[in-house]
């Protein structure tokens, strides 16, 4: 196994028998909230790549209750290009609106992607059949050998490090990088994983982990370059204490058995 590589007892999950054949074989899930100065930008960039691949595909923005103009910048883009799909939904946080995203798309893989792209979008085949086979979840990671933090404050990096190492101990032994918001998922996968979510706010992704390896999913990191972006509506402070609160809850959910087996 390369680096970063984490594998569980079983092999991985099979195809849910939703998808359709004539679903699109990758979906962007992009949740947006007040996105719409950023959205522009990562939208053209996601659509001149995509136009050159050669299977089917869809980019689904979820509106997460906003309040500029994110819809009207989406709702430009698909009147040039039926394949994007905006997704209006009240505002519940990133988690809610990841999991709305993905559990309305019937896509054979579903890569949640956030806003900014601060991940070159070129990336995302490293996620995908043919270049990697055979897991079910594959996770953007900036920690793990070949991944590479471009302009990142220190201060910031040892925030997320302190709060990685909390994930470890107490959730998902193992996994690097748990925070980066570039993650694939198998239909299979998505299916089980986000039907199960409950976390809304910005510790889905850990939950969403948990749930993966707690199910026996086949779960990977893969290297990426990543580009700190200075507009991120991540406060330090404010959403790590949010964030400490979710994962005490998710830790709390397991002791008790909240979680369906």
């Amino acid at each position: 196994m390369g680096p970063g590589l984490l594998q569980a007892s079983s092999g991985a999950v099979r195809p849910s028998p939703r998808c359709a054949i004539s679903a699109p074989f990758l979906s962007l899930v992009i949740p947006a909230f007040n996105e719409e100065s950023r959205l522009p930008a990562s939208l053209e960039k996601a659509l001149a790549w995509l136009e050159q691949r050669p299977y089917s595909w869809e980019v689904r923005v979820v509106d997460d209750g906003s309040a500029d103009g994110t819809a009207a910048v989406v709702e430009g883009f698909a009147a040039r290009e039926p394949r994007v799909l905006l997704q209006r939904e009240p505002h519940r946080g990133k988690g809610g609106a990841v999991r709305a995203g993905m559990l309305a798309s019937q896509a054979r893989w579903r890569f949640l992607c956030d806003a900014d792209f601060s991940m070159p979008v070129e990336q995302v085949d490293r996620f995908l059949p043919p270049v990697l086979e055979g897991c079910d979840v594959a996770i953007a990671s900036r920690e793990i050998p070949g991944a590479r933090r471009i302009g990142e404050p220190g201060h910031r990096h040892v925030i997320g490090r302190a709060f990685n190492a909390l994930v470890r101990a107490s959730l998902v032994p193992g996994v690097e990088d748990t925070q980066c918001g570039f993650k694939c998922f198998s239909a299979a996968a998505a299916e089980f994983v986000f039907r199960r979510q409950t976390i809304e706010g910005w510790a889905f992704d850990v939950e969403v982990l948990f749930l993966a390896r707690r199910a026996g999913l086949r779960v990977v990191e893969v290297p990426i370059d990543w580009y700190y972006m200075d507009r991120s509506q991540v406060s330090p402070v404010r959403d790590g204490i949010r964030m400490f609160r979710e994962v005490l809850r998710i830790r709390v959910n397991a002791i008790r058995g909240t979680y369906p087996p």
